[in-house]
């Protein structure tokens, strides 16, 4: 741990004394330079390295280089020799001025290690700059009455250097009339001045002309020279005149500006200045003159300020002046006519008189919208202006008077497709080119109730559970009106119809805002399938618009009927039903028929048996579709001679309902059986079996017969109505139980048993179905063929009691299969 602790403080004691050096050898002294300006580039200024004490290896090794504080890089260093030389030419004027000391401090960096030397480099003036005049040439007026003595002062001359290069004196060259005398100001500069020593004459001498020297103490001397022009004035004793008292001039209005409209003449028969005329405005000219043309004073030239105007004015007359620069001054006057010539500049004006009405969607033609005026600022074509309105417009245009119209509608307006119908109006002059403006006016349309409600089908077809609570929603219907507020509110409602002699109001009503259709009650579907509503919308407006759709309720059924047993007859009454079989009975004997029908349809509707108690098990079975009760072996002497059968029927819906039959068979002696002696009848007359398969035949040929003529007869109402109303009576798209394909025609034979029938079964869609069924009695000699007229599916106990009153109830059976299966069903109209 000691030498850990003893490690660390060595270690900060180095980097303590390392950085101490690194700081102490960062800044060096300071090296002074001295050179004259104007050196050329690449001049040496000093051995840069041996002043430093750098060898010639240190020089690119420790990357020596040289920044200027003023920015400018006027110096580098040659890594070669080590020597700082000139960079790029150095002014000391435009360096430093008039300042006595020109010093450019310089930054040497040096690294590894580290270290920055300031240096400074003096530039020294040279005189290279010679005295120089601010004009080149002075020229002084002086009047020939001026008296001597009179000083005049000069410009002075300027000289950049400074100390001994800069202005010393001033020479003046030799004239009899004049001498030069400088005067020091306080800061040290020198005025020169012209003394007037002698009188002058113009007629004489008019001009004198001398030359003022400056000169500085540089070496060698330069020196700067100005031309002093001295002009005698003449005494002023003639005034300007014009060439013509009155000057004519016609100028377009498009000039541009600065275009020389005139330039008068005028002349002064006098010298100098008594002979000099200055052009001027006259002292009462108007500020809009003043403010479009300018007049040069010397040549008296006239140009346009401003661009012409034709339309604010369109001619000007002007007074100009011509003043001598005499004393006392004299000037002489004319005047110019200026006429300005129009240009098509101006584009049409389009104004609305009266702003624009709303205007009724079956307003009349001529009916007057809006009015409307039209200005040309220019003259004559350039200020002839025409009105039009865009191609199929409703509106046109009439004209009122002098560039006025009223635009009123000349067609038919539709508010449900431009509620603002925005009318381009355009106006064109006849001007060279032609100038075009546009307006656009917008017009309003307010609304007619015109357009009556549409639905959103003319057909609806919804599906409703039977069942169902009163006054849940079925279905919604829904129109749209074209029109605008109280044209376009509408309000829903059920035309009356009947529904089985019972208005449809007792079955559905509609809330008239919205289009939703409740249920009155609830809906039995083995009583009512299918009813039709009719709903109207009607708008309000006035007269109001209405119209209607229909509106297709398919009721789907539920399983909510538990099958019913209509054979055994006994059974259906409440009590046991018996039945007797022989003791000779072979396995698969058919000792009776359990026969059941569900009110309801689809998969409610199929049923199937089971046996579900029975004395002995071992004898009886009951077919799982049929319902038939055969033996499934041979009668025995010791089987019991009464057996009690408990038959479960369920059918096929969700939840399952179902019901049960108690039979009870008595087995006997030496039972007759007629079946078998109808076997024997059977076999014995060939004759009573031929006349049975006759009738049968008879049978299947008239159901179908009377099948293809209904669907005929259906057929052809359906297409006369679709040509009518666009329905029928019956879709295929209305429901799918139209496409089940087992609603087909099917015939059933039996012969097995004490009664012997035919079946012809179908689907079952309509509480107004029908089924047709042929029945063989047993007890006719001749196998007669009975036929049962169509009834409704809902009378099945009736047509059994029928059956009943003829028959015994020990003596026939009536078979109904149910798997896949109903009764045939026709769309009554």
């Amino acid at each position: 741990m000691t030498k850990r602790t003893r490690y660390r403080d060595w270690r900060w004691q180095v980097l303590w004394w390392h950085h101490f050096f690194l700081l102490w050898n960062t800044i060096d002294g300071q090296t002074r330079y001295t050179i004259p300006e104007e050196l050329k580039q690449g001049s040496v200024v000093g051995h840069l390295a041996k002043d430093l004490g750098l060898g010639l290896s240190e020089i690119f090794d420790r990357k020596l280089r040289v920044a200027s504080e003023a920015g400018e890089q006027y110096f580098s260093v040659d890594t070669g020799k080590g020597e700082l030389v000139v960079n790029e030419r150095i002014d000391r004027e435009a360096l430093c001025g008039q300042s006595p000391n020109c010093v450019l401090p310089l930054q040497v960096v040096v690294e590894n290690p580290l270290q920055l030397h300031r240096i400074e480099v003096e530039i020294r003036d040279i005189n290279d700059n010679s005295p120089s005049f601010l004009t080149k040439e002075i020229i002084l007026k002086i009047a020939e009455s001026t008296v001597v003595g009179v000083r005049f002062p000069l410009e002075s001359a300027e000289d950049p250097d400074v100390g001994s290069n800069t202005l010393r004196s001033y020479t003046l060259s030799k004239d009899e009339c004049f001498s030069l005398k400088v005067k020091e100001i306080e800061d040290g500069k020198k005025i020169p001045e012209l003394v007037l020593e002698k009188p002058l004459d113009r007629e004489k001498k008019a001009i004198h002309r001398l030359q003022l020297i400056a000169v500085d103490g540089g070496n060698p001397v330069k020196s700067g020279t100005s031309q002093i022009t001295v002009i005698v004035l003449d005494n002023n004793d003639n005034l300007p005149v014009f060439e013509k008292s009155l000057y004519k001039v016609s100028l377009s209005e498009s000039n541009v500006i600065g275009t020389v409209v005139l330039t008068p003449k005028a002349t002064d028969a006098d010298e100098g200045l008594n002979g000099e005329v200055v052009f001027s405005f006259g002292a009462r000219t108007q500020d809009s003159v003043l403010s479009t043309f300018d007049i040069d004073s010397v040549t008296g030239e006239i140009s346009l300020r401003r661009q012409l105007d034709y339309e604010n004015v369109t001619s000007y007359r002007i007074d100009i002046v011509a003043k001598d620069k005499g004393i006392p001054e004299m000037e002489g006057h004319c005047r110019v006519q200026i006429d300005v010539g129009d240009v098509n500049d101006n584009a049409p004006e389009i104004t609305l008189t009266s702003d624009p009405q709303a205007v009724r969607e079956d307003a009349p033609n001529g009916t007057v919208v809006a009015l409307i005026s039209v200005r040309d600022r220019d003259s004559g074509d350039n200020g002839r202006v025409t009105l039009n309105l865009p191609k199929g417009s409703p509106f046109t245009l009439k004209p009122s008077f002098s560039n006025n119209y009223a635009m009123v509608t000349n067609g038919l307006l539709d508010r449900e497709r431009f509620i603002v119908y925005n009318i381009e109006l355009t106006a064109t002059d006849s001007g060279s080119p032609p100038l075009t403006n546009t307006k656009i006016i917008p017009v309003s349309i307010t609304d007619v109730n015109d357009n009556a409600p549409v639905f959103t089908q003319k057909l609806y077809s919804i599906y409703v559970s039977e069942n169902g609570k009163p006054g849940s929603i079925l279905f919604s219907v829904s129109a749209t009106d074209l029109d605008y507020g109280g044209n376009a509110k509408l309000s829903y409602s059920i035309l009356d119809s009947k529904v089985q002699d019972v208005s449809v109001s007792s079955y559905v009503y509609i809330n008239s805002e919205n289009g939703s259709i409740y249920s009155m009650h609830s809906f039995d579907y083995e009583k009512l399938k299918v009813f039709q509503i009719q709903v109207q919308a009607k708008d309000h407006g006035s007269p109001s618009l209405s119209s209607n759709a229909t509106v297709h309720v398919f009721i789907l059924d539920q399983n909510d009927n538990a099958p019913s047993v209509i054979y055994p007859s006994s059974a259906v009454h409440g009590s046991l039903s018996q039945q007797r079989t022989s003791r000779s009975s072979k396995a698969g004997h058919l000792v009776t028929k359990v026969t059941a029908v569900d009110a309801d349809s689809g998969h409610n509707a199929w049923i199937s048996y089971r046996l579900a108690e029975a004395t002995d098990a071992s004898l009886f079975a009951v077919n799982l579709y049929t319902g038939e009760v055969r033996t499934k072996r041979a009668v025995s002497e010791q089987d019991d001679s009464s057996q009690r059968l408990l038959i479960e029927i369920k059918d096929d819906g969700d939840p399952v309902q179902s019901t049960t039959v108690t039979v009870s068979v008595l087995l006997e002696d030496g039972l007759h059986e007629p079946i078998l002696d109808l076997r024997h009848k059977t076999d014995d007359s060939h004759e009573k079996t031929g006349r049975m398969a006759l009738y049968l035949i008879l049978s299947l040929a008239s159901v179908s017969v009377l099948s293809l003529v209904t669907f005929l007869i259906l057929a052809v109402k359906c297409l006369k109505s679709s040509r009518s109303s666009g329905s029928c009576c019956m879709r295929r798209s209305d429901s799918e139980d139209y496409k089940n394909p087992n609603r087909n025609l099917q015939l059933q034979l039996n012969t097995d048993g004490p009664i012997k029938y035919v079946e012809v079964l179908g689907g079952d869609m309509m509480s107004q179905s029908h089924s047709f069924r042929s029945c063989l009695s047993p007890t006719s000699e001749y196998s007669d063929f009975t036929f049962v007229k169509p009834s409704s599916t809902t009378d099945f106990k009736d047509m059994i009691n029928v059956l009943d009153a003829s028959l015994p109830d020990s003596t026939w059976t009536f078979e109904s299969q149910q798997v896949r299966r109903g009764y045939l069903s026709l769309c009554e109209t």
